[in-house]
Parts: structure tokens; sequence; C-alpha cells
């Protein structure tokens, strides 16, 4: 561990964290947040789009997801840290002061899922592509609001003397490390873990022909993993069960739900594209050979209208009937 006093860190303390453009404030941790949300919005439409998609669909379900995400974060920090809001002294008006920091992950993952799925149902395409194309975004977005926690100094780990450590300004160290100047950067494990999470899904979603359900589930658990081991670095308060963190029982019950979900769903591949053919134009079907035949006297259909040996047709129609399907950057 660091010695009181030592100043080693590889990453100064950011100072105040906030600015000001003539009266209107700016703060780091809302830039950051807000930042990570429009990267995401934008690699998942381009996915998307890639995928066989119509452009505005990812902006039309973000509409559900990102609101759901950032109220869901909201009240799991609210109900895991409820001294911060609800103790003698403390003003619950401080819920709604989401840029001085406490959002919650675990919250932002389930609630904006749950959004999105909602977006699908209202925009009328299916849950699959959307959730393939925006699962690794989300970890993008997350690798980049992560960041914030620097600006405001907050969710460090135990005091190191590691090139890498943070400084943290005595304000804002927890008891008993007041007398401690450089601390693990928890955040910063975190948002290189969300950025390699989001590269390895993007891999393994080419890699094993991956439905959309699929990605998101892997991501799940992939998220999950990162942040139980980050959570178990950390010093600022929380509530503890069994010797485990709130978040880290929280991150149990992600990584046991998508784990459970991949198993459930091992035989299931892709690729099952946005833009699908009309079942006729399958080998196996019954119609298939006629049409052949009509549309071809004396001859062997163009190779243009044979399906590929994936099962999708290179002439398949467009449209936005969604279902799970393989990603591509």
């Amino acid at each position: 561990m660091a010695s009181p006093g030592t100043t080693v860190a590889f990453l100064p303390s950011p100072g105040p964290g906030s600015w000001h453009l003539g009266l209107l404030p700016v703060r780091g941790y809302a830039l950051c947040i807000v930042l990570g949300i429009l990267v995401a919005v934008r690699v998942a439409s381009r996915r998307y789009v890639r995928l066989g998609g119509r452009p505005g669909v990812i902006l039309d379900v973000a509409t559900w997801a990102v609101p759901a995400g950032l109220i869901g974060a909201r009240l799991y920090s609210v109900v895991t840290d409820y001294e911060l809001y609800f103790k003698p002294g403390r003003d619950w008006i401080d819920i709604f002061r989401v840029w001085d920091g406490g959002i919650g992950m675990p919250g932002a993952v389930v609630a904006g899922a749950l959004g999105a799925w909602l977006g699908c149902r209202h925009t009328g395409v299916r849950f699959g592509p959307v959730a393939g194309a925006a699962a690794p975004a989300a970890a993008f977005g997350q690798a980049i609001g992560r960041w914030g926690n620097w600006f405001n100094q907050e969710l460090y780990g135990r005091p190191s003397s590691l090139p890498w450590a943070v400084e943290i300004d005595p304000a804002h160290r927890v008891i008993p490390y007041e007398n401690y100047a450089t601390f693990q950067p928890t955040f910063l494990y975190e948002s290189l873990w969300d950025l390699a999470l989001g590269l390895a899904l993007i891999w393994a979603a080419r890699r094993f022909r991956l439905t959309g359900d699929r990605v998101l589930a892997l991501y799940a658990a992939g998220y999950a993993t990162g942040s139980f081991a980050v959570q178990s670095l950390r010093i600022d308060f929380a509530h503890h069960l069994l010797g485990l963190r709130a978040d880290q029982w929280a991150m149990i019950a992600i990584w046991i739900a998508g784990v459970s979900y991949l198993i459930m769903t091992a035989g299931k591949r892709g690729p099952d594209l946005i833009t699908r053919p009309d079942p006729a134009s399958s080998p196996g079907h019954p119609e298939f050979a006629g049409q052949a035949a009509r549309a071809h006297p004396g001859g062997n259909p163009r190779e243009a209208d044979v399906p590929s040996e994936s099962g999708v047709s290179r002439t398949a129609p467009s449209g936005d009937d969604c279902t799970g399907g393989v990603i591509s950057v």
C-alpha cells in the first residue's frame, strides 16, 4: 500500500470535475455519461443497419431504452445507498441530483434491456437483432461512462502505490484512509474490461454465429464477471451479505441469468438475418422446384437465386421483420 502522503499517481485527480460556460455548469461526470450514450447509440445503429435493418430503428428504440436505463440505474443506486438520501440530516431531493453521481450499472443493464424490449414492440421490430447490435455498443458506452467516476473522485479501490494508481483529493478520501494519497483506479479497470468485452462480443458473434439474443446473454455474463471482480477492490461504503457487497450479489444474479440462457439456447445458431427470404425460395420447400422451372425453363436457376450454404437467399427481400441475427461491425 502507498505510504501516507505519497503521490505516485499515474492518473492525477481531475480537480473540481466541473466547469462553467458562462452561467451554465458543465460537469465531467455528466459529460462522460452523455458521451457514452451517444457512442453506444451510434455503434448499435451502424451494426443494426449492416444486419439489414432500417436506419433509424435503433434511435427509436433508444428513446425507450435510454430513459429506462437511467431511471433503473438511479433507482438501484437509491435503494442500495438509501442512507445518502433518507437518513437524518440528508435531503431526499438529492435523489434527482444525478449529475453528482450515483448511477448503479446493474439497474441500468436490467432496466435498459427491458426498455429496449418495450421499444421494439412499440416500433414493430423484433428484439433479437436489436439486442445483438446493442450489446457490444452498450459495453463501449459503459467503458466511456465509467470515466465519470474519475471526475467525481469516487468508487476507487484500496490504497496503492502502483504506477497507474489514481490520486484522490483529501476531501474525497473515505475513512480510515484519509492519510493515503493514491488508490486503485477501479473505474479504469472496469472501463478496460468493458472495452475488451465489447470487442470480444463482436468476435464471438462472428466466430460462433451467435444470434442476437445470445449475444445479449453473453454480454450480461461477461459484464457481471468483470464487475464482480472490480467490486472486490472497492472500499466505499456498501451493504454486505455473507461477506459480499450488495453489488456483487446483483452481479451473481445477472451472471446466472446470462449463463442459464446461453445453456438453454446452446443449439441455436445464426444467421437469422433481419432481411429474410421468402420461405418458398428454400430448396426444401415444395414450391421451390416449380418456381425455378417456371423462371428458368430448360435450365438451372441462376446462382443468385440459390440460397447460400447458410440458408439465406442472396436475393432476400428487404424488410424489418427482425429475428436474432449474427452481428458484424
